[in-house]
């Protein structure tokens, strides 16, 4: 009774109905953007014909990330879930990934769990009104010329060869990236944003000094002044998460970034805004 089947662009409204029962906050650009980033990756669960659920991956050289695992309200409790994650691993293992990696809930933990999954550390999303105080001086808006320095700390970072994505972001969205500098001119951090059917999300954001990353989240609030935001971040970020309660923001919900198979050496700590579960 199940089958799964790639992804289409007349799956769109499909998607937009599950992120709206599951209280998601992607656009139909996000939707869009896994599809171009991982076109054979993306994949919609049939009951009887009909669409009644999703899951996408996205490749980042050896490390895949799964997500977007949503079922249709009405049509869970058949096993369909299940056999997308399953259907999401075989891909990823077809494909020689060293490590899956997805972030979970803490209802789906200890499924996850179960299926060879271990915690690495935790996130917090949290949300608010964007304040309006001016962008700080020493952060600019971000140029094509920035991104091969983005894209280099980034990966320090990250310890992930995010170029794909990180760019697609850019090129939706360029007015939005803010990058901060030493004054030799090394780069300490950048942040970006993207819209979303609920708030903004903040992300992702990376800064290598604690001072550089809130004047780059500053300047991400300034730009989204009296507008909701969501922001992940990791807990391990604790000037992060100091800036985020002086700011107002508070939790919505907590997440665990999970893996699969080899651990990635990436620095949660500056980390300033993850990309959001979908991409980590």
């Amino acid at each position: 009774m199940i089958r799964i089947r790639l992804m289409r662009a007349e799956d769109l409204p499909t998607c937009m109905l599950l992120r709206e029962h599951a209280g998601f906050n992607q656009t139909e650009a996000d939707w869009r953007r896994f599809m171009a980033l991982q076109p054979d990756g993306c994949f919609v669960a049939e009951w009887e014909g009909r669409p009644v659920g999703t899951v996408t991956n996205c490749l980042f050289g050896p490390i895949g990330w799964i997500a977007m695992l949503l079922v249709h309200k009405q049509f869970r409790g058949r096993g369909i879930g299940t056999r997308l994650m399953q259907h999401a691993m075989e891909y990823l293992d077809q494909r020689g990934v060293a490590t899956m990696r997805l972030d979970a809930t803490p209802m789906g933990r200890p499924i996850y769990e179960k299926l060879g999954f271990v915690a690495e550390y935790g996130l917090v999303r949290l949300q608010g009104i964007a304040s309006a105080g001016g962008q700080p001086r020493s952060v600019r808006c971000a140029t094509s010329g920035d991104l091969g320095s983005i894209l280099h700390l980034d990966r320090q970072v990250t310890g992930t060869d995010r170029s794909r994505l990180i760019r697609r972001l850019y090129q939706e969205n360029p007015q939005v990236t803010r990058v901060i500098s030493a004054p030799g001119g090394q780069l300490l951090g950048y942040i970006t944003a993207r819209p979303g059917m609920q708030a903004t999300q903040i992300g992702p954001g990376v800064a290598v000094e604690a001072d550089a990353g809130r004047a780059l989240a500053d300047a991400a609030l300034a730009h989204c002044a009296g507008r909701p935001v969501f922001i992940d971040i990791p807990l391990d970020n604790r000037a992060a998460m100091r800036w985020a309660r002086d700011r107002g923001l508070e939790q919505q919900r907590p997440f665990t970034r999970m893996r699969r198979g080899a651990a990635v050496e990436n620095k949660p700590a500056l980390m300033w805004a993850s990309s959001g579960p979908e991409k980590g």
